[in-house]
């Protein structure tokens, strides 16, 4: 029930700190010396925040939902408001050309073109590895030497891509600060081949046929939360990226059509992407709509249905399975699909864009999103009954392209 101004001169400090709900997010926390604080708890890039309103009689009841309001407004805009706020400090606290400064002007302008987790990374990155080193310093004034120090530092605890990474990002900041009159140069660019390589990381896999039948069996008798079971029959079906899999909304799925179809905000490639479903992946969806069909996540965690499953549940039920790291991931349903869909002589475009691998031409992607379709409509239903046929053990079915 939201709050009152009674109710809140009303309240007594405790023991322990005692949370007073509004609504929308808004709380009020009395501590036990008396104090009363606003905090906006809030959610973004999957992540939960909070954000502090000031205090109470300080800040009314009623200025504290505006501030709620303004801040949610941010949120539904694709803004950080904790991210905002922090840029804000940075520019009123220090020098304007500073890199931290321009690298937040910089994350704020083009965040919305990347997937929420991915932006998510990059200002962690940066927060956590640039920022308390060289954040400060004008970006006009920033050498390679003093560069590659931030870079080493980051190696030398034995994350070689992240510092690979961070790079990238910094040379993106550098190139920004160029384009808008704020620096001359790109320090990051005196810097190629001052890190050792990194080696490619291959997402661990089954591609031999019996062991993908055993794998399947495995499944088949999971014995853990429901939801993860499905989630674990449908992934091989499927073979989407494991974060388009447990975001998957109901909203997406037409069962009568068998189609699921991802938008464009929530693909890697940032292009909407068409999935056909095998009869296989709509009967466990239809079985699956049975219990979670009424809330916004087909694969709700375990915890609440108001947030997707977490993006470690599906290997962690490999894991449950007895499947070790180096020998099936979540990602791996995809490299299998792949990787014996070519060998049996499907089309190679189908395949790829099945996988919804990037296309070079952006303008291209964005008009050819349903290519090959109905290619790939006779592939996905060959590989589910090809998995079948697996799965039982005995009369394998061909998987040739018709």
């Amino acid at each position: 029930m939201p709050l009152t101004d009674t109710t809140i001169r009303n309240a007594k400090p405790g023991v322990k700190p005692i949370t007073l709900f509004d609504r929308d997010g808004l709380y009020l926390l009395v501590s036990p010396t008396g104090g009363k604080w606003w905090r906006l708890k809030y959610r973004y890039g999957g992540k939960s925040k909070l954000l502090s309103l000031g205090t109470y009689p300080a800040v009314k009841l009623k200025d504290a939902r505006v501030k709620r309001d303004e801040l949610r407004q941010q949120l539904a805009s694709g803004i950080d408001p904790g991210q905002l706020r922090k840029a804000a400090k940075v520019a009123q606290n220090g020098d304007a050309n500073s890199f931290e400064v321009i690298a937040r002007e910089w994350f704020e302008r083009f965040k919305l073109t990347w997937v929420a987790s991915h932006a998510d990374k990059i200002i962690r990155r940066l927060e956590r590895d640039v920022f308390p080193y060289v954040g400060r310093r004008s970006i006009n004034s920033i050498t390679a030497p003093e560069l590659l120090t931030v870079l080493r530092r980051i190696e030398s605890r034995g994350a070689l891509e992240t510092a690979h990474r961070i790079m990238q990002n910094c040379g993106q900041v550098f190139r920004y600060a160029i384009a808008t009159g704020r620096a001359e140069r790109d320090p990051s660019a005196d810097l190629r081949g001052a890190l050792p390589p990194t080696r490619e990381k291959h997402h661990a896999s089954i591609t031999e046929p019996k062991a993908i039948g055993d794998l399947l069996r495995a499944i088949d008798g999971y014995q853990g939360f429901a939801v993860t079971r499905s989630a674990l029959k449908l992934a091989p079906l499927v073979f989407v990226r494991p974060g388009e899999l447990r975001m998957a909304q109901w909203s997406e799925f037409d069962l009568d059509s068998a189609e699921w179809r991802i938008p464009a905000e929530r693909m890697k490639s940032r292009t909407p992407h068409i999935v056909p479903l095998s009869r296989q992946a709509v009967v466990i969806l239809r079985e699956l709509d049975r219990l979670t069909g009424s809330t916004k996540y087909v694969f709700p965690s375990v915890r609440t249905n108001s947030r997707p499953m977490s993006d470690n549940t599906v290997n962690a039920g490999l894991r449950r399975l007895g499947y070790a790291s180096d020998e099936m991931t979540g990602h791996g349903f995809r490299s299998m699909a792949s990787t014996i869909l070519n060998e049996h002589g499907w089309q190679r475009d189908a395949i790829e864009r099945q996988l919804a691998h990037a296309e070079r031409d952006t303008v291209r992607a964005a008009y050819n999103y349903a290519e090959h379709l109905p290619q790939r409509r006779k592939m996905m239903q060959a590989w589910a009954d090809y998995l079948d046929s697996l799965m039982i053990g005995t009369n394998v079915i061909p998987l040739r392209a018709s």
